[in-house]
């Protein structure tokens, strides 16, 4: 199970959409990978919850983050490989490590956090809590925001990921991020 949750070397730069629900990472994540034309991986987690959710009115439990978290690398292992210079990733395992210890009182599976700690990533986007909530069959926490926001603000700075903190419009948004993403390009090369 454990070479499941292992990233793949890969020489493309990878970046990470990072917080709280509905802060626009998914939009973001598309319109980035559009812009850069290469790959973006979706948030393996909404798919595989939502299914569960219209399968079983059942809400994500403990025992669902390992799945979640190899279905998370499966699709980030398989699009490095056809990804143009950079890769796009909607969440990665540190994001699911955040959410089950905020959802659980602490508590991340001993190989979720392993693996959530030791992957790497070239940089994070922490996305502000400053767009409008959107609710839907799986977001849960609109009056919790601000604690959301603190404890992805948190893992980033305790596990000392380099991020860029992204406020404002879509538009504000994603100029920021492409002026990052430049920077990383051209030190790249």
């Amino acid at each position: 199970m454990e070479e499941k949750l292992r990233q793949d070397k890969s020489n493309c730069l990878k970046v990470v959409l990072f917080g709280p629900e509905s802060t626009g990472k998914t939009t973001l994540s598309k319109r980035l990978a559009e812009h850069y034309k290469t790959e973006w991986v979706p948030e393996y987690a909404r798919d595989y919850l939502q299914k569960k959710w219209d399968e079983e009115q059942k809400i994500c439990e403990p025992e669902d983050l390992i799945p979640i978290a190899i279905g998370q690398m499966s699709l980030e292992n398989k699009l490095a490989k056809t990804a143009n210079e950079i890769l796009i990733c909607d969440t990665d395992l540190l994001e699911t490590k955040v959410y089950s210890e905020v959802y659980y009182n602490g508590y991340c599976d001993p190989i979720l956090d392993k693996y959530a700690q030791q992957n790497n990533y070239d940089l994070y986007f922490l996305t502000y809590i400053d767009t409008p909530w959107e609710a839907d069959d799986l977001r849960d926490r609109p009056n919790n925001r601000m604690e959301m926001f603190t404890a992805f603000s948190t893992a980033l700075k305790e596990y000392h990921r380099p991020y860029v903190f992204l406020k404002g419009t879509k538009e504000e948004r994603f100029n920021a991020a492409i002026n990052q993403i430049d920077k990383l390009l051209k030190s790249k090369k």
